[in-house]
């Protein structure tokens, strides 16, 4: 131990060391400095992590390598690429109250307004895996599959070993899983791949790799199901028993969509971009073209709304925040993460305080306790601006849907916070249909009834509430 301290102070003493270390965290400081404030995002977040690689040098500096912001460039695949792969759809008829809102989603997202003939809303996991397992059984071309989680477990099993009977029987299966939501189902799929499946892995970690960064911040959330072309499945379910309620005791509220018209064309074509970008094969695309015939135009407007770190216009987001400014009479939302940057945040206040019926429901307790708190930091200024608050109870909720009015709704995979807004590949529907605005209505009014409204003024403790949820709070733009 002495000789420790001896070695300790004799480094000390080395001259000029003080001199050397403080002008090396100087130009730490400011050629990192200087390059996160060229990428120009939120002052706040970047205010953050300045704040941090000056407080801790090296453990900021490692923090940022592996969890700060990461621009993805594959914007040249999805438009001279993939983009061949499916022409371009174009439709009119768009309702008049909707037709900005497609405009807006076409222009954010590069993907074509469309139609669907059939839209189907499958409320809990039941209804969807019933459905899906029935359609991939009837598959005869291909079936391709993205997901961001799929366990091991006896639901992940029962479609594992449906596609492993249709990859046997000619049917080309390609299934796409997030390397990190799906970490525990690598081992899973030897079966389907001896039958002749394809399994890829989206953004695998690669710590091994110094000087490349690590994707780990970067994750596909998306769920697509394409089935020969013509049926679509999309929206919050996963594949895992938590799920479903005939194998799990207390299983998710979630809401799922299957689509039947040329809606299922950029579904495809979302899939397909996300497919290339993960494995690097372009010859997939002529065979995905081949194998995706074109529908009837038909009656519902559905425009397919993509978002991820690879497109720096955050489509998504800015369709919602459209959206609520466009209402006129009423905001539905239900979301399991509520994390809202300020202009999601200025719209629903603004909706509320404009007199409009605006309503959040939310889940009384969420899989994650510090995005819990992070989204009730946020309820007082909802409560005083008159937004009805709603913590769904007997469940975790975890459907992601925005009603607006009579006719628009929107139903996918992004929940209403700064991952899947920024950080997140997700995907959503955006319908303009009178008949789908109405069974949504009709579910989430179905869900208030076992969902208390949070009173305004409710007794908050400092220490039990309101001081963890401003740290919480503190945290939200980097959730």
């Amino acid at each position: 131990m002495d000789a420790l301290i001896d070695g300790w102070h004799a480094f000390w003493a080395i001259p000029h060391l003080k001199l050397y270390l403080g002008l090396g965290w100087l130009g730490y400081l400011m050629l990192l400095g200087a390059w996160i404030v060229l990428q120009k995002r939120e002052p706040v977040a970047t205010l953050s992590w300045l704040m941090g690689l000056a407080l801790l040098p090296y453990v900021g500096l490692l923090v940022y390598h592996v969890f700060g912001p990461q621009r993805i460039r594959r914007q040249q695949l999805r438009r001279a690429r993939s983009r061949d792969a499916i022409s371009r759809v174009d439709r009119d008829g768009v309702h008049e109250d909707a037709a900005e809102l497609v405009r807006l989603g076409e222009a954010t997202t590069g993907l074509p307004r469309s139609t669907a003939s059939d839209v189907r809303l499958l409320v809990d996991g039941a209804a969807k895996y019933q459905a899906l397992l029935a359609d991939v059984a009837a598959a005869r071309h291909h079936v391709n599959i993205e997901y961001y989680i799929y366990e091991p477990d006896r639901t992940g099993a029962a479609l594992r070993d449906a596609l492993v009977e249709r990859a046997r029987a000619g049917v080309t299966v390609r299934l796409l899983l997030d390397s990190v939501g799906s970490a525990s189902s690598r081992g899973f799929f030897d079966d389907l791949v001896a039958a002749g499946g394809e399994v890829a892995w989206f953004h695998p970690m690669r710590f091994g790799r110094v000087w490349q960064r690590p994707w780990i911040n970067l994750r596909t959330h998306r769920k697509i199901v394409v089935i020969d072309g013509r049926i679509a499945y999309t929206g919050g379910m996963n594949v895992a028993d938590v799920q479903d309620e005939r194998v799990h005791s207390s299983p998710y509220r979630d809401l799922h969509l299957r689509i039947v018209g040329d809606a299922v064309r950029v579904l495809q074509l979302v899939f397909a971009e996300d497919w290339v970008y993960a494995t690097g094969n372009r010859d997939c695309l002529v065979a995905i073209r081949e194998q995706t015939p074109r529908a009837e135009t038909g009656a519902i407007s559905a425009q397919v709304l993509s978002s991820g770190p690879d497109n720096g216009w955050e489509a998504i987001h800015r369709v919602h925040v459209a959206a609520i400014h466009a209402a006129r009479h009423r905001v539905w939302l239900t979301t399991p993460y509520f994390v809202p940057g300020e202009a999601a945040l200025m719209a629903l206040t603004s909706a509320a305080m404009a007199g409009l019926d605006v309503r959040l429901v939310v889940p009384r307790r969420s899989d994650s306790l510090l995005v819990s708190l992070a989204a009730r930091s946020y309820f007082g200024q909802l409560l005083e601006a008159g937004v009805r608050i709603h913590e769904y109870g007997p469940r975790l909720l975890h459907a992601k849907t925005l009603l607006v009015d009579d006719a628009l709704a929107i139903i996918g995979s992004a929940n209403f916070d700064h991952r899947s807004f920024r950080l997140n590949f997700e995907v959503s529907m955006l319908f303009d249909d009178v008949d789908i605005a109405r069974q949504l209505a009709a579910l989430i009014e179905h869900d208030l009834a076992s969902a208390p409204r949070v009173q305004k003024g409710r007794p908050r403790s400092l220490l039990g509430a309101r001081l963890p949820e401003a740290f919480a709070r503190l945290l939200s733009p980097l959730l």
